[in-house]
């Protein structure tokens, strides 16, 4: 959260505060030393350290308004328009107005030296940042998006063998009736007719270690130009680092998702379903089995199906895999597919990680509402959903920083819980004091410590549906009132 905060929102000077100073406390204001609860930790301390050191690397604000120079007069450079979408982002969808209000209030660091700005004389209508808004383009906005989370991700330590995992899983979300994102992203379609809600798809790829979302991938759900998750796996692998290991469910156990895997140089981990994997394994060599498990080696090509869906497949192309197969219980076998030269239990072990990706998805459905993007046009919901990612990511950075403090795992905390501290704490106040930066930080950093969720060990929670929220009353457009002529005088007559 320091490297990020820093750069992105003005903190500064917090690295050696957070650690180094014998009295922690928040101004006087809460009466406790915070750091004589967490013990000492060098290996910390060299993270805090090395973290503000490269600041500078995180987001290059210079670089992205050269991208879109603008006169010496603007208020609205493209760093301080990304800002203010992160911030709209931040809030759940937050009006034009309610940023525009913060902008005056609260400027961040990067703005540009204006009078207005300083004096506070700049005008709260919202043309001048809804124009800035259009202005921006996609190009920058992704630049943006791109340094964040790779200045993240590369903050935590690989969690597996000094390699990154990467958790892939698709998810869908509806966006405004408008024509021109219908037509790009068509709506659901039954025996009564096409609805009027452009569905989006995306698939997003979530790094094991830090929580954090890679860029998703997208594309529609339905119509004519209609793509699957597994056709978008391609496009999302290629921008990950180099040597990750991609993991997914029995819906990704297909040839395709791991030779696009193997093609930009990873290890893959993916579950199949029965059918498929007993398929493979007529055909296999049994090389080991224990008490449970037992693996196979084998040489995978695709099926003649397979050629079929996936045309640009060279004629040549297979993979020399693992298959596992682990009884988890009486009811439940684990059927896997790998690369990797572990054994079964080892895959099995990394392969339950998994299930976090599935409250990572909904925290950025469900809880920044990402959902419910009121962009009206196809290059606004581009920039709103980068932005969305990009909110996600502080959120998680800052959850991380907050568990590394507490000695907890990232995902012992709640994320919602860690949310709105980040909101009441930070958010609202985008100091430019560093004095009063450092205690809303310590602050916000107490109180995310103790969002922790309860410990229930042997609990299961089937897979559920999240609920939906009603949308008919939503993006209703106020119609003009009918023309009604004047009374007739009736003493004319």
């Amino acid at each position: 959260m320091v490297l990020t905060l820093s750069k992105v929102f003005g903190i500064r000077n917090l690295a050696w505060d957070l650690r180094h100073q014998d009295d922690f406390s928040f101004g006087g204001h809460f009466g406790m030393d915070v750091l004589r609860e967490i013990p000492v930790d060098a290996a910390l301390d060299l993270e805090f350290d090395q973290a503000f050191k490269g600041l500078d690397g995180l987001v290059d604000w210079e670089r992205i308004d050269t991208m879109m120079p603008l006169g010496p007069a603007a208020i609205y450079t493209a760093s301080v328009v990304l800002w203010m979408l992160v911030y709209q982002r931040m809030h759940a969808g937050s009006s034009l107005q309610t940023a525009v209000k913060h902008l005056i209030e609260s400027p961040p660091e990067h703005c540009p030296p204006n009078k207005r700005l300083r004096e506070k004389t700049i005008s709260a209508n919202t043309a001048a940042f809804s124009q800035a808004r259009k202005r921006l383009t996609p190009e920058v906005t992704r630049r943006f998006a791109n340094q964040v989370c790779d200045s993240l991700i590369a903050a935590s330590p690989p969690i597996w063998q000094d390699r990154r995992v990467f958790l892939i899983d698709g998810t869908t979300i509806t966006l405004a009736p408008e024509p021109a994102l219908q037509k790009v992203f068509p709506p659901a379609s039954n025996q009564h007719g096409e609805g009027v809600w452009p569905v989006v798809l995306l698939l997003v790829a979530h790094e094991l270690a830090s929580g954090c979302a890679a860029i998703p991938e997208i594309g529609p759900m339905y119509g004519p130009q209609a793509v699957s998750e597994t056709a978008l796996v391609a496009a999302c692998v290629r921008q990950l680092p180099s040597a990750s290991i991609i993991m997914g469910d029995a819906n990704f156990g297909i040839f395709s998702v791991a030779h696009a895997a193997d093609q930009a140089r990873h290890d893959f981990l993916l579950r199949m379903t029965t059918s498929r994997f007993h398929s493979l394994a007529r055909k296999a060599q049994l090389t080991e089995q224990g008490a449970g498990w037992k693996t196979y080696s084998h040489r995978w090509t695709p099926s003649a199906k397979e050629r079929q869906t996936h045309p640009d497949l060279p004629a040549d192309a297979y993979l020399d895999v693992r298959l596992h197969e682990i009884e988890i219980h009486k009811t439940l076998t684990l059927w896997l597919v790998s690369g990797l030269s572990g054994s079964a239990i080892e895959m099995a072990a990394l392969y339950r990680k998994r299930e976090h990706v599935e409250t990572d998805l909904r925290n950025l459905k469900v809880v920044l509402d990402t959902e419910h993007i009121r962009a009206r046009s196809v290059e606004m919901f581009h920039k709103e959903l980068l932005t969305s990612i990009v909110a996600y990511n502080l959120v998680v950075q800052f959850r991380r920083q907050a568990a590394d403090l507490a000695r907890l795992k990232p995902r012992q905390l709640s994320f919602t819980g860690v949310w709105t501290t980040f909101q009441q704490f930070l958010m609202n106040r985008l100091h430019s004091d560093p004095a009063t930066w450092r205690e809303s930080f310590r602050r916000a950093m107490y109180y995310a410590m103790r969002d922790k969720l309860p410990n229930r060990p042997g609990r299961s929670y089937p897979r559920e549906a999240y609920r939906k929220q009603h949308k008919s009353s939503h993006f209703i457009k106020r119609k003009k009132p009918p023309k009604t002529e004047p009374p007739k005088d009736e003493s004319t007559k």
